[in-house]
């Protein structure tokens, strides 16, 4: 028994070896160590994440704690200003908050919003865009013209009609409880129709294959096909709208924010933070602003400059 086992961890070693390897050797991975401009934005988007992720072990101070907030250190220039003082070292807003924790905490909130958007918004798309490309004619038509219809309007357009239309739905006694989904929903639906078109072009091509033919033959469920041969064969442009969509999501959450109709002030993001510091820009409290902005730009550069990287990658031609 012993000679089985050794011999069956050392068969998964070496396959988890070669999986590794085949990793390393593959054009992929080989376009990403030729970019240094790729490696830096991936750098710099996995330390938003971690940096995110343990934000609570990290961050000097609980912004969204309001017990901890004196407004006695509102305003607080830099730590290297005059008045700076060293437990603020990006200074703070006009809370007391510590801009330096209100940037981790906010990248988080940020970061959960547009992930948590952007996979609605893939789960809605894709299965719809399957549904109409496999099944076709009047569900397509239906499908495809509802799309067109909302392909006429900007999206930050469509997220606000979503979000005060939701929100007009609750109390608001409880808005600040219903914010971050009613964001969701609101920058998901508006995100959907590129995920479904993508999907739908794909799935009339991959339908006509010999495989789906054979499947059909067979008598597997459609819905079996759909998700099990079809499917995986149109994820590589899913991938990439999904990275881009990621830094608009981000982008698109940052505005609703700005715009108040976002995250509540009490748990700012980035969105909140640029909005709460346009107030005191031009009476020198520039910090409030300026920090917030440049990492949300950073992160969306970042996020981007991926994007790009993999559209190109998966798609030889445009190397």
């Amino acid at each position: 028994m012993s000679d089985a086992s050794t011999n069956s961890n050392a068969k998964i070693n070496d396959n988890e070896k070669g999986l590794v390897v085949r990793i390393i050797d593959s054009d992929m991975f080989y376009s990403f160590r030729q970019s240094k401009i790729v490696m830096a934005a991936a750098f710099v988007t996995l330390s938003y994440f971690l940096l995110a992720l343990f934000a609570p072990l990290i961050s000097p101070q609980n912004p969204f704690d309001l017990a901890n907030l004196d407004l006695m250190d509102g305003l607080t220039p830099p730590a290297w200003e005059d008045e700076g003082q060293a437990r603020f070292p990006l200074g703070t807003d006009d809370q007391g908050r510590d801009l330096l924790s209100a940037i981790l905490y906010g990248s988080r909130l940020s970061l959960t919003v547009g992930f948590a958007s952007v996979a609605f918004a893939a789960i809605l798309g894709i299965s719809l865009g399957l549904i109409s490309g496999y099944v076709g004619g009047l569900v397509d038509t239906v499908i495809m013209r509802i799309a067109d219809i909302q392909l006429t309007f900007p999206s930050i357009l469509i997220a606000l009609l979503i979000d005060g239309t939701v929100s007009a739905l609750f109390p608001s006694s409880n808005r600040e409880d219903t914010a971050f989904w009613v964001l969701v929903l609101a920058i998901g639906l508006s995100f959907w129709v590129q995920y479904a078109r993508t999907v739908r072009s794909s799935v009339l091509v991959e339908k006509e294959r010999e495989y789906v033919q054979a499947a059909n033959l067979i008598g597997l469920n459609p819905v079996t096909i759909m998700l099990r041969h079809v499917l995986p064969n149109v994820l590589g442009p899913i991938l990439v709208i999904i990275t881009i969509n990621l830094a608009l999501a981000i982008i698109t959450e940052a505005t609703l924010s700005f715009l108040g109709v976002g995250i509540p002030v009490t748990q700012p993001s980035l969105g909140t933070l640029i909005r709460i510091g346009q107030d005191f820009l031009f009476s020198g409290e520039w910090w409030v602003t300026i920090f917030p902005g440049a990492a949300l730009a950073i992160l969306v550069l970042a996020v981007n400059l991926l994007g790009d990287w993999l559209r190109d990658a998966l798609n030889p031609k445009l190397r």
